[in-house]
């Protein structure tokens, strides 16, 4: 049981960096793509928003924190720390994957797929869902798309001829999106720590202290930078404009307050590829197309790896 809750803690802060190596270069993609940024100030200006978003989460809105808690009930903690380890695994193997060619994919959604094929694997005996949480879950990623291409359209409309120095406003509009990032994504995860905190049945750390480690292991990845992922969504995506620009990042950014505010885990990735989408002008139908396959293969391929290593691990 010792070496399963050391690895379900070491697998937590992997899926922390690498969300913040493949996601939250998404937040500067677009003030890199459009020219207000360097590719290494948009990392830098990425990493401390990520890590004061991560670190802020559970005093400012640990609603999100509390869904991603909920989602699955274990009678034991053999139980527990077979399908969280599946799960995160799953994770981590995909998100690379997908990483080597430059895709940015949902966190978020393998989260729950590698949970639905580990509960699976396990038996309903072992793993009870719960469907409320579940709900809010799927709620979440659901309204992240059409949130995202209505609020970077409308936006878009609203911004167009009326902004003074936009490259200056997309700047702080990044950041403000990589902020909203690390209040999302560090709710989740610190939700997971606090899971594989418990496993052994000793107290686990204090909230506090978990939001800082996850706000640093967060910010450690995207120190890294993601250029693959930031290239694809900043400049082959849709043409951009620092005005267009700014309408992206601040209608991911509403998607992300919104959904943080009522509790929902949105994706981040879905919410800012969705607003580039409609912020921007002639968006590239083949690069469209390559990210849509990639979150369509998330939900039944990180649920197959997660049923498959379940099984293993449960031997």
């Amino acid at each position: 049981m010792t070496m399963t809750v050391h690895l379900a803690r070491l697998l937590v802060l992997a899926v922390i960096f690498v969300n913040g190596w493949t996601d939250a270069p998404n937040a500067i993609a677009t003030a890199v793509g459009s020219g207000a940024m360097s590719f290494r100030r948009g990392v830098r200006t990425a990493a401390a928003c990520n890590f004061a978003g991560a670190a802020l989460a559970c005093l400012c809105f640990p609603a999100v924190a509390d869904t991603v808690g909920r989602l699955a009930v274990f009678s034991d903690p053999r139980s527990a720390g077979v399908a969280l380890n599946a799960a995160l695994l799953s994770i981590v193997l995909w998100s690379v994957a997908a990483w080597r060619f430059g895709l940015p994919t949902s966190e978020s959604h393998a989260l729950l797929a590698g949970l639905s094929g580990g509960a699976l694997a396990l038996g309903p005996e072992a793993v009870r869902l719960s469907a409320g949480a579940w709900a809010q879950a799927l709620a979440g990623l659901a309204l992240s798309l059409p949130a995202g291409v209505l609020a970077g359209r409308l936006l878009r409309r609203a911004l167009e001829g009326r902004v003074r120095r936009p490259t200056a406003w997309q700047r702080g509009a990044a950041a403000l999106t990589a902020l909203l990032h690390g209040v999302q994504d560090g709710q989740k995860f610190m939700a997971l720590l606090l899971l594989a905190g418990g496993l052994d049945g000793g107290r686990p750390p204090s909230q506090a202290a978990l939001a800082l480690l996850t706000a640093a292991v967060m910010a450690l990845g995207t120190a890294l930078g993601g250029k693959p992922i930031v290239e694809k969504v900043g400049t082959q995506l849709a043409s951009l404009s620092p005005a267009e620009g700014l309408a992206a990042d601040l209608g991911a950014g509403a998607v992300l307050l919104a959904c943080s505010i009522l509790g929902l885990p949105a994706s981040t990735t879905h919410a800012k590829v969705s607003a580039v989408c409609g912020a921007g002008r002639g968006a590239d139908r083949r690069v469209m197309g390559q990210m849509a396959g990639a979150w369509a293969l998330t939900f039944p391929a990180c649920g197959v790896l997660a049923f498959l290593l379940a099984r293993i691990m449960a031997g």
